[in-house]
């Protein structure tokens, strides 16, 4: 089966990177459709609602924070994906839970294959806190292949 629009989640990370040469090589080959996703969680609840113990002020800087970081990191990998001669599409989401956001947007963009990094956790971290990779490969609509 060939595959025609690859979606390739990126948190800006190294790993994260290597996953995506891998797609633009293999979009690349096949002359498919690539588009980069980043989740980017919100600001935990628990902070906001502080109330009063947190200036106002500290929540916008944040919040403006966490939006400037998930720009950055879709404008490094847009651009990383236009130098290799592509013209990707893209899609930045505020989620709680990346490895839903990853398999929503590949449902909803009808997206046939995911190329994603592993992060490698390992032992008890990796029993107490899963893996988004692990999830993706549970719930995922379409093949996913992981990169290490």
């Amino acid at each position: 089966m060939p595959y025609t629009h690859l979606l390739v989640p990126t948190d800006g990370s190294e790993l994260s990177s290597a996953a995506l040469d891998q797609a633009i090589g293999l979009a690349k080959a096949l002359g498919a459709h690539l588009t980069v996703l980043h989740a980017q969680p919100p600001v935990p609840l628990p902070i906001l609602g502080m109330g009063d113990a947190i200036d106002p002020v500290t929540v916008d800087a944040l919040v403006r924070a966490s939006r400037e970081s998930a720009e950055a990191v879709m404008t490094a990998a847009v651009a990383h994906v236009e130098a290799a001669g592509l013209e990707p599409r893209q899609q930045a989401v505020e989620h709680a839970s990346p490895h839903a956001a990853i398999v929503e947007a590949a449902r909803s963009l009808g997206c046939d294959l995911i190329v994603m990094a592993s992060h490698g956790r390992r032992g008890l971290e990796g029993l107490l806190l899963g893996s988004e990779t692990q999830k993706v490969l549970a719930t995922s609509p379409c093949p996913v292949l992981v990169v290490r």
